[in-house]
């Protein structure tokens, strides 16, 4: 694989730096590259065409923060390996508030109160399960603490943002705002109960092998606040693992734009698009790396959000002592809120710092097994077949000021972190930012291969519909098509020795 042009979408963006651009990032305090950096940087990041061994490195699939793999559910749960003693007690303390349980307010335990009313979850933790990867509820009788629908409706040119080319303007529902909750506290009446239904779709694989989908259908019943808007758009989101999260945001946005071709002038099937969504931290466009759509920029920004969205607590952020309650839900906008104190909010600026900390230094495990024969040969089918084009190997992060864990940084995430068709099969027909209804970030796979150990199931895709690696590469289509069929084509033995691959991650 070539790097790409940058995009001339790109530099129209930077246009003005006043009001921001995919390539502006504040958030870093960035050394600029020499050019003798620069060069050995391209070195170490081409893409191997050669498979008999291990590349240089990648044992390590976070440089110097990568951790020793462990064989228990607290795989994902261990600080970067780089961060020093100092690191560690910050990481610590933002663990504690990651796993802490909010209260309703008033409480005698003023720093914890401030719960809902209208929640997913009570805890960071809840959702994020060790870290881990969150599933759909299995049967009627199982909640969906660690999933949710995302809800919206279209909005007009006069809800656009002029400074984001392309964007598509979409409004929260007038009644349940732009996600849907399925608590609530005593005295108020939960949004929803999430209902899934799956038919199961027979795939038929070479060597006489037969796959097995099951395609979901989402209900959002036992409403408690009356019909939806009769346009809106549905997106069910299964909480990620949360590995390498520091990593991914010290990428240079330059290298990300690098590998966008909106227009495949290539030719190559693929055009990866940035999404560049409005900053709430920053007030400026920026690129979106975070979310299954890319619609945060920052760690700092994905974590308020979710504890505004996720757990109703408020934040510098965003500030709405009600969390996610709207103005037609009067008795929600009325309760007694957790804010107002000498935090101001529910959780300070204090707080999110350490939370935003740990969720930046959550190390990636080391790889297992790279230099096995099949787990070689499944490396070269994965780069053969072209998944590559979506699946970036290696990145270089940013040299960073100060003694940052994540400074100049080896690193293989397997992701773009771009925006793909990949089909209808996977379609949620709901935009977001610059994001349409067939478009998902590319989800970077390391860690992939500990989500059993880590999660107790392997279910994957953004609502976890596929039960296992397989299913996963099955449901791919759009630009991934073709990398879909060839895996359905190819001799069986590829096809495991590719799954074993994955599994190393």
């Amino acid at each position: 694989m070539t790097r790409k042009p940058a995009l001339a979408f790109a530099l129209t963006c930077i246009a003005s730096a006043a009001i921001g651009g995919p390539l502006d990032e504040p958030h870093l305090q960035i050394i600029p590259r020499t050019d003798d950096e620069s060069a050995r940087i391209e070195a170490v990041t081409t893409p191997a065409d050669t498979f008999d061994t291990p590349a240089r490195f990648e044992e390590m699939s976070a440089g110097a923060t990568t951790v020793r793999a462990r064989d228990n559910a607290d795989a994902f749960s261990q600080p970067s390996a780089n961060i020093g003693f100092e690191g560690e007690l910050e990481f610590k303390v933002g663990n504690g508030l990651f796993k802490k349980i909010w209260v309703s307010a008033p409480s005698s335990t003023l720093a914890s109160d401030g719960l809902g009313p209208l929640f997913n979850a009570r805890s960071c933790q809840r959702c994020h399960i060790k870290d881990g990867r969150g599933h759909p509820p299995e049967g009627p009788e199982d909640n969906a603490v660690s999933m949710f629908l995302r809800v919206s409706i279209p909005g007009g040119p006069e809800d656009g943002i002029a400074e984001i080319e392309d964007y598509i303007a979409t409004l929260p529902e007038p009644t349940y705002g732009t996600q849907l909750q399925d608590f609530a506290l005593p005295g108020h009446a939960a949004e929803y109960k999430l209902q899934i239904d799956y038919e199961e779709i027979e795939v038929p694989l070479s060597g006489g092998e037969v796959a097995y989908l099951r395609e979901p259908t989402y209900t959002a019943d036992a409403l408690g606040y009356g019909p939806l808007h009769p346009d809106a758009m549905l997106s069910p989101r299964v909480a990620p693992h949360m590995l390498g999260m520091g990593l991914l945001e010290a990428i240079p946005a330059a290298d990300i734009l690098a590998n966008a071709d909106e227009d495949d002038a290539d030719g190559d099937g693929v055009s990866g698009r940035p999404n560049i969504v409005w900053s709430a931290q920053y007030d400026i466009p920026m690129l979106g790396r975070f979310g299954w759509k890319a619609g945060n920029p920052t760690v700092m920004e994905q974590t308020a959000s979710a504890f505004v969205g996720d757990i109703g607590i408020s934040n510098p952020l965003f500030t709405s002592g009600a969390g996610e309650c709207t103005d037609l839900q009067a008795d929600c906008m009325a309760a007694r809120h957790g804010d107002g104190d000498d935090r101001v909010y529910e959780i300070d600026q204090q707080g999110l710092d350490l939370v935003t900390f740990y969720s930046q230094n959550l190390a990636v495990p080391a790889r297992r097994d790279v230099g096995d024969p099949e787990v070689l040969n499944g490396k070269r089918v994965f780069y053969e077949t072209g998944c590559i084009s979506c699946h970036t190997p290696s990145f270089v992060t940013h040299r960073l000021e100060g003694e940052v864990a994540q400074s100049f940084q080896l690193i293989w995430p397997y992701s773009d972190l771009l925006l793909h068709d990949m089909g209808e099969g996977l379609a949620d027909h709901r935009p977001e930012a610059r994001a349409d209804g067939y478009e998902w970030r590319t989800p970077p796979l390391w860690g992939i291969g500990l989500t059993e150990t880590v999660s107790g199931h392997t279910y994957f895709l953004h609502d976890g519909r596929a039960r296992s690696l397989l299913e996963a590469i099955l449901w791919h289509g759009g630009e991934a098509q073709a990398q879909r069929d060839a895996v359905v084509d190819m001799p069986p033995e590829d096809r495991a020795a590719l799954i074993r691959f994955l599994e190393s991650l």
